[in-house]
């Protein structure tokens, strides 16, 4: 399997221990994030277990939530890498966090369906970055998000983090 094949948390933070995408989290979700053969948009696609059911045979909100944030994030951090001409994973790391998440609940989204996430930075790539992000039961787009995520210093952003405790 060639680097381009790899998905984006497995080349940029193989150490991740995020709920939903961190590759090393021991039972997490372990979401995976690639460019689209295109390069237009990031994917991702993933199958619900009924752990994440909210109503019966639909799929707990609080989830899709999540799957667009963790897949929203790996996307801004695609496109900075992209927009500096570097690998994921070349040094110095970049890392975003969450400045806005804003989701649209289209439809209910159904349950033993393989979801598909569709996500975009619009306009500039700054230190924060609009990202656009769709989620796809099948044909039918069920979620639509508009965030904002923010390039930040990690070290620093847990050291402020703990300082206020």
């Amino acid at each position: 399997m060639n680097a381009q094949a790899l998905p984006l948390q497995d080349l940029a933070a193989p150490e991740g221990v995020c709920y939903g995408c961190g590759t090393s989290h021991p039972s997490g979700l372990h979401l995976k994030s690639h460019w689209a053969e295109d390069g237009s948009h990031v994917l991702c696609r993933h199958e619900p277990d009924a752990t994440f059911t909210g109503w019966p045979g639909l799929v707990y909100g609080g989830l899709l939530a999540m799957l667009v944030d963790c897949h929203s994030n790996w996307t801004a951090m695609a496109w900075h890498y992209r927009a500096e001409g570097r690998e994921p994973g070349s040094l110095p790391r970049i890392d975003c966090v969450t400045g806005k998440l804003s989701l649209t609940y289209l439809k209910p989204t159904p349950m033993g369906v393989e979801l598909v996430l569709k996500a975009w930075v619009e306009g500039e790539v700054g230190r924060k970055s609009r990202v656009i992000c769709e989620v796809w039961a099948g044909d039918v787009l069920t979620v639509t998000a508009d965030s904002v995520f923010v390039r930040v210093d990690t070290e620093r952003l847990k050291q402020q983090a703990h300082a206020t405790v």
